[in-house]
């Protein structure tokens, strides 16, 4: 589990097909390694991956055709910029969001600007994720937590604050055109499973069962989570 806020950005050094997959080794001088462990889970670019080798300043996944297929990684090269986070910890202080590092899909950086001191980004979503996104809600993408301004169809606009840019691979990296990871909030999924079971009357629950969701749709837009 992750919280989307970025520890620090690595460059990829090494891509070597391995068994039909590949093994990725990502470089930083700036990651704490003195914690990491063999087994243990770091989001690169927002994916949850399994150290397998590391050293003082690298470490090294075993990246699965599945998960190159679906994500923004099928694109990646020697020497991309990657945003790091280790796993969280019972003590961390929750600063973003419940990030799981399970990428629902692939985005598209479509517009980029400068406005004021920030950079104004819009992000093309795949279509059936739209849905789970609303406007001032979270959104992960490249393992960043993100707040939305707005939300059009399958269009997210964002706000990035220099702190922000300047921290992750956004301003050293992202351009028009180019691919990102994306995960949406894992609330919202759950709602929509909830409403599902309102809907239908039941979740593979016993025909006997007399169990029945409070939550509608009027509840979700009383509460703010739907517009």
């Amino acid at each position: 589990m992750f919280t989307g806020i970025i520890e620090s950005t690595g460059k990829v050094k090494a891509i070597q097909p391995t068994g039909g997959d590949i093994r990725l080794t990502i470089t930083s001088d700036d990651l704490d390694f003195s914690d990491v462990k063999l087994g243990d889970s770091i989001a690169s670019n927002g994916i949850c991956l399994t150290v397998v080798d590391f050293g003082h300043d690298y470490y090294s996944v075993d990246v699965s055709r599945e998960t190159m297929k679906h994500t923004a990684f099928e694109t990646l090269k020697i020497g991309h910029v990657v945003n790091l986070e280790k796993a969280m910890l019972p003590t961390t202080r929750f600063g973003g969001h419940i990030v799981s590092g399970h990428v629902d899909g692939v985005g598209v950086v479509s517009k980029l600007e400068q406005d004021a001191r920030s950079i104004y980004i819009e992000i093309e979503i795949p279509p059936e994720l739209a849905h789970y996104t609303a406007t001032k809600g979270s959104i992960t993408l490249d393992g960043i937590s993100l707040t939305t301004n707005l939300v059009r169809g399958n269009i997210v606009s964002l706000n990035i604050i220099p702190h922000t840019a300047q921290v992750t691979n956004i301003a050293r990296h992202w351009l028009v055109g180019d691919k990102v990871n994306v995960e949406v909030d894992i609330v919202a999924r759950y709602l929509e499973r909830l409403l599902k079971k309102e809907q239908t009357g039941t979740m593979n629950a016993p025909a006997s069962s007399s169990t029945k969701s409070n939550i509608s749709e009027q509840f979700l837009a009383d509460n703010g989570f739907m517009k």
